[in-house]
């Protein structure tokens, strides 16, 4: 009984340094899979945006702080990216906790709203109801920063550009809105 004891206590250790060693070392399958997530819901949300832009967009009243349409591209591609990679730092330093679980949960409401703005605003072109959605957005990318910095600091200040770009585009979305009501 005490050799089974010890050969028990000896796999449990050995497990849980087994698992600290392995937050320390990339993994590139869960790296992947991050950033598939966020360049997927990126793809999706390019369909509603890209076809309106020449359209539909082109037609608004723009302020004059309006950035050349070229650049969205680019500076969403950086952030999600970014946010991807925030996501895979607090997976690597994920534990059964209610705080792992409630960061998760913000992460996945957050991308969401973050989807379902460029469907609002592009897709069904109600300027009124994105803005709603981008205050939304721009709450839970707050608090996705406050609960991501409870696992990696270094995660939380990734997300610091995309909330920046956020607050910017919650300013532009009010102006196109007041310019063209």
């Amino acid at each position: 009984m005490r050799i089974y004891a010890k050969l028990t206590l000896v796999t449990i250790v050995t497990r849980r340094m087994s698992a600290k060693a392995q937050q320390g070392k990339f993994q590139p399958l869960p790296f992947i899979i991050n950033l598939g997530i966020t360049l997927g819901i990126a793809a999706v949300a390019s369909y509603f945006t890209i076809k309106e832009i020449p359209g539909w967009y082109s037609t608004l009243h723009k302020p004059s702080f309006n950035p050349p349409n070229q650049l969205f591209g680019p500076v969403w591609t950086v952030l999600y990216i970014l946010i991807a990679i925030a996501a895979y730092l607090v997976w690597r330093h994920r534990a059964e906790s209610d705080s792992y679980h409630t960061a998760r949960l913000i992460y996945f409401v957050q991308l969401l709203l973050n989807f379902s703005w460029s469907i609002v605003f592009f897709g069904q072109h109600q300027i009124l109801w994105a803005l709603v959605v981008i205050i939304l957005l721009w709450l839970s990318i707050l608090a996705n920063m406050y609960y991501f910095s409870k696992f990696s600091r270094i995660a939380c200040w990734l997300l610091l550009p995309y909330l920046l770009w956020v607050s910017f585009a919650t300013t532009l979305n009010f102006s196109i809105y007041l310019l063209n009501h």
